[in-house]
């Protein structure tokens, strides 16, 4: 992995800061031992050693850690210690007070935030520390803009007589990572769904499973779905990916539709989401939207899943 990726990271203040007031109220300076879990270059463990942290761990499996171990020396952070591997791998790990995990994706459990803390929970914390973020909300609304929809089913367009359609239904069987605006989203996001809740303070299930239904004002067209989170990395100090927040160096998933949705007034348009992640198995997603018509007649209903979206 090249170091632009990590630059990305570092240049996303909003991030940064989110980050650092949450670690800012949970040390206890001279007292609290940390680990942060996917440390990357060391950020967020050099704002922990900085704000008082009496040791700090930095656990990265990536080459990147190199790069960590050349900052902790730079900065002469001597209650900082590397770790250069996943922090599952670890045999008895030390025990600590706080866990911070920057573990967060487009899609909020794609680096595997779930199983890593899980397998915290069970070896590293001592009773009552604080995990970091403590939970994460996803959120869900309908795209009423066909402007994403457009660009996947070039296919459709290529001419010369030609049928593409079995790429085309390919790539509307993914997950698409974009910025979308409000104005773009049913009544203007302001009707965004809560479609699961990950407590991580606790041991949660990596399977996740929920569903949105909206109830249709007028006619409106639906062409895809937008997905975003919400982290509470500790109480009162929140970091959100939502259209129209401050930006992130993450942007909003979009998940397609087959065909749109041409929902008219009093009709019910809803999606299921379901997801499966783990460090062994990788990210897996699948969704069905439905349309039912006022008088309560299914008039469509869409399953796409990410594992459909490969070449064979």
């Amino acid at each position: 992995m090249r170091i632009e990726y990590h630059r990305t990271l570092i240049a996303d203040r909003v991030r940064n800061d989110a980050f650092h007031r949450a670690l800012a109220k949970s040390i206890v300076k001279g007292k609290t031992v940390v680990a942060d879990i996917g440390a990357g270059t060391g950020l967020l463990g050099l704002m922990a050693a900085k704000l008082g942290a009496r040791e700090v761990f930095l656990y990265e499996t990536a080459e990147v850690a190199a790069v960590a171990a050349a900052h902790l020396k730079a900065n002469r952070a001597k209650a900082c210690h590397i770790i250069p591997c996943h922090s599952t791998e670890m045999q008895d790990p030390p025990r600590v007070d706080l866990i911070v995990s920057e573990t967060l994706g487009n899609y909020a459990l794609e680096e595997d935030i779930i199983e890593t803390l899980n397998d915290a929970h069970a070896r590293f914390l001592k009773p009552g520390a604080t995990v970091i973020p403590a939970r994460i909300t996803q959120v869900v609304a309908p795209v009423i803009s066909g402007r994403i929809a457009k660009e996947l089913t070039a296919w459709d367009s290529v001419g010369f007589d030609l049928d593409l359609s079995i790429a085309r239904t390919m790539s509307l069987n993914n997950a698409y990572v974009r910025t979308l605006k409000p104005a773009e989203l049913l009544d203007g996001g302001t009707t965004a769904k809560v479609w699961d809740t990950v407590d991580l303070t606790c041991p949660a299930k990596a399977d996740r499973k929920g569903e949105a239904a909206w109830k249709l004002d007028a006619a409106t067209p639906v062409h895809g779905f937008a997905a975003w989170w919400i982290a509470e990395l500790v109480e009162g100090v929140t970091l959100s990916t939502a259209p129209g927040a401050p930006a992130t160096h993450w942007e909003q998933l979009y998940f397609p539709l087959l065909r749109p949705l041409d929902g008219k007034s009093g009709d019910t348009i809803a999606i299921t989401l379901r997801s499966r992640s783990s460090i062994e198995g990788g990210t897996h997603l699948a969704w069905t939207a439905t349309h039912t018509a006022k008088s309560g007649k299914q008039v469509d209903r869409q399953a796409l899943d990410l594992d459909k979206g490969w070449l064979p």
